[in-house]
């Protein structure tokens, strides 16, 4: 029998600027070339598997279908062996010698609809091959087919401008990529480099990667099988694997969907919140994969930014890579798993606060800051987020908290807006006096005391179509009982002596307020500070101050609300006609405590020296 020439072909004028391409420009990190070797072989490995199913007649029918990587840190080499399909000489030329020309698409073409269910094959890309040359100075690919008449052949390029085509007698069936190093790749000739590696691009390629003899990729794709094939203790490690942690987690969900998109997820939540214990804000914590391939650890796009504290997985195997699997190439379809994701988790969240309320209050105390910046950053899930976010208020007892949901269940009847207050504590919220006309009208109020509460009650607008307003507004209206309104008007001060007082009250304070006037809501305060900007609460002005870079800035002159029912006022009707100079300062000492009481006081010092001087006049008589 005539020996088979070795025969040199040229590379399609193409492949040649791609090869240039994927050497200097195509990936961000050199390890890729082993991810997309290996995902090769597991297509080539898949197959086969197929071939097996199917009773044909195969070379090497009993191989065991697996992956073998050695290195020779001598020679500066490394070969990855796979027991899969094989190549033919033809469709080496084919497969390695062709732009983005796919082995694995004409393959799947070739099957029918019904089988092609049954065959999860990775590499439909068409240039992962040519990611060896990265850091390979020459690649030598030895390939027998299974079909029983081949032979087996080698092909050899150093990825300039041709390849050569030789026959190979003495392969097994399946494939033997023998990688020659570049200089500045001899690191990867490293059992421990090619490891790693592994563990963190493969771990989930159904077949076993062995490494020097050892499998590697240990840990199951759990993500792909059904949640009732699964142990409570095999999640907790695959929790663990994944999250890079050591305790249990809190929650789980593993959920798979095939519309809008084929998406298998499984998605932890933690007991701890690093951010929260001060470690900085937390990177995002779910992987993308693509057929248990990854595609993009720690995805910074697969999941809103307000969901960073999630540990897990999502694959789908409908995302479209261009010829990096590094690069999405569909931003539009990336966002519909956002979506879908998002929105399943939001439901399971949902789930838990009626099913498990006592966990769900331990996931609020821990995680509820993020919902709440998802509140105020995610327009999309807004109202869903809203069911979930908790609270104290009026109704509820220390340390107890309420949902929106809650809240409306129990609102009076005719009341048609949803009340909240901000302010350091509950105990300085109840002892202010913006509670007066709620608690004598026994209105239930939401107590808000972080920051970012008012903000999230801004954002959202609106629960259940019941408005959502700070009971520190200017234009609060509250329901009025008429007879009793009445009696009330017996014990304030006449209309006359109350414009007189105001108006005087007003040149006092000057530029200090935008306007002084009768409250319709205190009881038992003598007055109140209210900002005239319906939007801008005493709060989140607070907060405002605090992060401007310039010190605390002034946000305009407040309406001060008086009391002219209360002693103090009336006093100060009185006082004005006996003593005009110490009734001005007893108007000033109003005006810097009510600001303090609204938490909006910025230097103290004249008011200090102020309160020294009344109490001087009161020893004196």
């Amino acid at each position: 029998m005539t020996q088979e020439p070795t025969e040199t072909l040229e590379f399609q004028s193409e492949t040649k600027k791609l090869l240039d391409i994927v050497i200097h420009s195509l990936y961000t990190e050199k390890d890729i070339f082993l991810r997309e070797l290996v995902s090769n072989a597991a297509d080539a490995l898949e197959k086969m598997r197929h071939f097996n199913l199917m009773e044909q007649e195969v070379f090497d029918k009993d191989a065991p279908l697996e992956i073998n990587i050695t290195v020779n840190d001598k020679e500066n080499s490394i070969t990855i062996i796979d027991t899969g399909i094989g190549m033919t000489r033809d469709e080496l030329v084919a497969n390695l010698g062709t732009i983005a020309h796919s082995g694995s698409k004409t393959f799947l073409t070739s099957l029918s609809e019904s089988a092609q269910k049954d065959v999860n094959i990775i590499g439909q890309f068409g240039v992962g091959f040519y990611a060896a040359f990265m850091v390979a100075k020459r690649v030598r690919v030895q390939s027998r087919s299974y079909q029983l008449g081949d032979t087996g052949h080698e092909w050899t390029s150093d990825g300039t401008g041709s390849y050569t085509v030789a026959p190979c007698s003495g392969l097994h069936r399946g494939t033997k990529l023998i990688i020659e190093l570049n200089d500045n790749a001899k690191d990867y000739a490293k059992d421990d480099a090619i490891k790693r590696i592994i563990k963190q691009y493969s771990s989930f390629v159904p077949f076993p990667i062995k490494v020097a003899g050892e499998t590697v990729n240990t840990v199951q794709a759990l993500w792909t099988k059904n949640s009732s094939e699964i142990k409570d203790e095999e999640y907790s490690e695959f929790y663990k694997f994944i999250g890079n942690a050591y305790d249990e987690p809190l929650f789980r969900l593993h959920f798979s969907a095939d519309a809008p998109l084929a998406i298998h997820s499984l998605l932890f939540v933690p007991k701890e919140n690093f951010e929260k214990m001060g470690f900085g804000r937390m990177d995002p914590g779910v992987n993308l994969y693509c057929q248990k391939v990854l595609i993009e650890q720690h995805s910074d796009t697969i999941l809103p930014e307000w969901l960073r504290f999630l540990r897990g997985v999502i694959d789908s195997e409908d995302l479209p890579l261009n010829i990096s699997r590094q690069a999405l190439q569909d931003n539009s379809l990336v966002a519909k798993i956002n979506k879908v994701v998002t929105k399943r988790f939001l439901k399971y969240l949902d789930e838990q606060a009626r099913k498990s309320p006592e966990t769900y209050l331990e996931f609020w105390k821990t995680f509820g800051f993020f919902l709440k910046e998802g509140a105020t950053s995610d327009f999309t899930h807004r109202e869903s987020i809203a069911k979930l976010l908790r609270f104290e208020s009026s109704a509820s007892e220390a340390g107890a908290v309420i949902s929106l949901a809650d809240y409306v269940g129990r609102m009076k009847e005719g009341q048609q807006e949803i009340y909240y207050i901000n302010g350091p504590s509950r105990s300085a919220i109840e002892s202010g006096p913006y509670l007066d006309a709620f608690k004598k009208q026994q209105i239930e109020v939401i107590y808000t005391m972080e920051p970012i509460d008012d903000f999230v009650f801004s954002h959202l607008g609106e629960f259940d179509g019941k408005k959502l307003v700070s009971a520190d507004r200017a234009d609060l209206k509250l329901p009025e009982d008429k007879d009793e309104k009445k009696e009330e008007a017996k014990d304030h001060l006449d209309k006359a002596i109350v414009g007189s007082l105001t108006k005087w009250m007003k040149e006092v304070l000057a530029e200090r307020v935008k306007e002084v006037c009768e409250s319709k809501r205190l009881v038992d305060s003598p007055a109140i500070i209210v900002n005239p900007d319906g939007f801008m609460t005493a709060s989140m002005e607070r907060i405002m101050r605090a992060s401007s870079p310039d010190g605390p800035k002034d946000f305009g002159a407040k309406n001060l609300e008086i009391n002219t029912g209360h002693s103090l006022i009336k006093g100060l009707a009185d006082l004005r006609t006996k003593d005009e100079a110490l009734a001005r300062m007893v108007v000033e000492q109003i005006h810097d405590n009510a600001m303090i009481q609204a938490g909006l006081m910025v230097d103290p010092r004249s008011m200090v020296e102020r309160n020294y001087q009344i109490l001087a006049k009161a020893v004196q008589g």
